[in-house]
């Protein structure tokens, strides 16, 4: 296994300042940024393996491309409620969030519950993370019932209101994965969009017409009606 020193000095002769400009028209933050890609960082980590020790030290340097990393090498029965706390605190850029989320925290058995209690939460991406949780869950744990999927939809109500970039697009996000999941679950999405448009708030206007747009649309339908769904 190789060690965080090594992970970092593979990140590092991959850093470009040029990647970096980009991620910050992209509205990534760019503090310690390297500019590194994801597919080398799947490839770093792909021969990196598991490793939940070298996941934590890789999340302490702070560097983002660490911390993708980190949660891509992280044992995800290893990782604690209190670890997925600490790291979710410190997040400070959409990119990590989303990553972090979709690599890690929606394979743990506490994605759920922290969903729940992160959608709660003030601070910008915590919240952010309740919702790309959703969004996450919604287009991977093809197991889960409707009923489970439904739950999510009262907790996408309330944060629709939230006038922040980076939730109100998370917020959009869950709703639409929601809703391309299956027949049911679009006419259940597409109801809830258009209980959210009725809100006095730009951002719910925004998040429900985002979604119906999506929702509605051909492409959507096309692919639900492939899939049988009812």
């Amino acid at each position: 296994m190789p060690s965080a020193k090594e992970v970092l000095a593979q990140l590092t002769a991959r850093a470009s300042r040029v990647n970096v400009e980009g991620m910050a028209r992209f509205g990534m933050t760019v503090e310690k940024r390297l500019g590194v890609s994801v597919a080398e960082m799947r490839r770093i980590a792909k021969a990196a393996g598991r490793d939940h020790a070298l996941a934590g030290r890789l999340w302490k340097t702070g560097i983002p491309e660490a911390r993708i990393v980190a949660s891509m090498v992280a044992v995800p029965d290893d990782l604690t409620e209190q670890e997925m706390d600490a790291w979710v605190k410190e997040l400070n850029s959409w990119d990590v969030c989303d990553q972090v989320c979709m690599n890690l925290f929606e394979k743990t058995p506490f994605a759920r519950r922290k969903i729940a209690e992160w959608s709660e939460c003030e601070e910008e991406f915590v919240k952010r993370a309740a919702y790309a949780l959703i969004a996450c869950l919604a287009s991977h744990d093809r197991t889960a019932p409707d009923r489970d999927i439904l739950r999510f939809l009262p907790i996408i109500r309330r944060g629709a209101t939230d006038e922040r970039n980076f939730v109100k697009k998370a917020v959009s996000w869950a709703l639409r994965n929601i809703g391309k999941r299956n027949a049911a679950l679009n006419r259940a999405a597409i109801k809830t969009a258009k209980e959210i448009r009725r809100v006095d708030s730009r951002a719910a206007r925004w998040i429900a017409a985002n979604a119906i747009r999506e929702l509605e649309g051909a492409s959507v339908r096309e692919r639900l009606q492939k899939r049988g769904g009812r």
